[in-house]
């Protein structure tokens, strides 16, 4: 067998994202695979035999992961390109009756989410959890440059559906990932049903979780705007039962259903004690603050969550709730949402707390040896002296860079 030989990467800047940034750093690369990270004359005297190349005004970092995104609704673009959102569950009957006027599946629905994908790889996204009730993701598993981990979701409230979902279910293949849609349009049965799959199988388990604020007076009380919604849709009746107090975190955490592989993504109306069991029971969170901004939904307490020890992954949702699909916003959304939170905990976000939450972080995420090489090369227009000035490089200019790769 031929030796590979290693390639020296050096850049004004390598952003391990695990440890500091590095100044005048390196990377040393053997395939495809980082084989060792650090100053350029250690990593000269480690792989004497190294090629170089030199990226000048660069900085060089893992690629993003999106930890939330719903390719199949990219053909339902047109809800995001007017400001007026009718309410919450306004823009659900919207999106319902757009999907019924468009079709769920069909070519133009399958080229549109093809489109999104590969949109979404351009602007650096290595990894990315693709939430659908079609199998358009999965047709997209040959098609996406990098990592996609497609989902198919369940939901139905109503005790009528759940005996035809629970046989779907056992009737999945082992291949075939599947995630929960929400505690308000989910029988709790159910819920549980594929949470027990998922930890069978060793999946992760993606649920939207405490977006509206009306899904916690639903869960609470019993009564509101989803109530009004899911009862005239005709899927309102004893198979929900209010709590009473608490909210959807709580109400997962009864359900049995929260563990270190459940990733609740939004998460925006959560209490402080539902922070502690999220942060005792090791729950990934996902926010996505440019869905929630143009939904009206609230603002997911990041400060809070920080206090807690929890760092959130990063998602973009779809372009039926999000009208500009980019990591890169989403980062400079929080940025300006929290100055006082810091630049290099945000990039994280969109790193590696984002591979941790999808269990990818042994290849993905940061820059550690072992890891996946396809690194990003951000350029810099004038000279950064210290990490701050790196990581508010990244969150604040990276939405109007356009990154490049190593390997196309």
């Amino acid at each position: 067998m031929t030796a590979v030989t290693p390639t020296l990467h050096t850049a004004d800047w390598v952003v391990p994202v695990s440890c500091p940034p590095l100044k005048n750093g390196g990377v040393v690369l053997i395939g495809e695979s980082i084989a060792a990270v650090g100053e350029i004359a250690r990593l000269r005297q480690l792989y004497p035999e190294a090629r170089i190349q030199d990226h000048p005004r660069t900085l060089l970092t893992p690629a993003l992961v999106n930890g939330h995104i719903h390719l199949e609704l990219s053909h339902l673009h047109r809800l995001t390109e007017t400001p007026n959102v009718p309410g919450f569950t306004g823009w659900i009957t919207d999106l319902l009756r757009l999907r019924d006027e468009l079709a769920v599946k069909g070519v133009s629905a399958a080229l549109a989410a093809e489109q999104t994908a590969l949109a979404q790889y351009r602007l650096g996204v290595e990894v990315m959890a693709d939430i659908g009730n079609t199998m358009i993701g999965h047709n997209l598993l040959e098609v996406f440059p990098g990592n996609l981990l497609p989902h198919k979701e369940y939901l139905g409230l109503a005790a009528y559906t759940l005996e035809k979902n629970l046989r779907h279910l056992q009737q999945e293949p082992v291949s075939v990932h599947c995630s929960a849609h929400a505690p308000y349009s989910t029988h709790p049965r159910l819920l549980q049903c594929i949470k027990e799959r998922a930890r069978n199988f060793g999946h992760i388990f993606p649920i939207h979780t405490a977006e509206p604020e009306a899904e916690g007076e639903m869960i609470r009380e019993g009564r509101g705007e989803m109530v009004d919604f899911i009862r005239r849709r005709g899927f309102w009746g004893d198979s929900f039962q209010p709590r009473n107090q608490g909210g959807s975190i709580s109400y997962l955490y009864d359900l049995g259903v929260l563990d270190e592989e459940t990733l609740c993504v939004h998460s925006i109306h959560v209490s402080d004690e539902e922070m502690r069991i999220i942060a005792g029971q090791g729950v990934k969170i996902c926010l996505c603050p440019g869905s929630n901004q143009f939904l009206n939904t609230g603002t997911a307490p990041l400060p809070q969550y920080l206090d807690h020890g929890i760092l959130p992954a990063l998602g973009t949702d779809s372009l039926a709730s999000n009208p500009v699909l980019s990591l890169w916003r989403e980062m400079r959304i929080l940025s300006l949402t929290f100055p006082e939170i810091e630049h290099a905990a945000i990039f994280r976000m969109a790193t590696l707390s984002g591979a941790e939450a999808l269990k990818m972080d042994r290849y993905y995420g940061s820059l550690d040896p072992g890891k996946n090489g396809n690194l990003l090369m951000i350029p810099v227009r004038e000279e950064l002296t210290t990490e701050k000035q790196v990581y508010s490089h990244l969150v604040q200019n990276g939405e109007e860079t356009f990154p490049r790769r190593l390997f196309q």
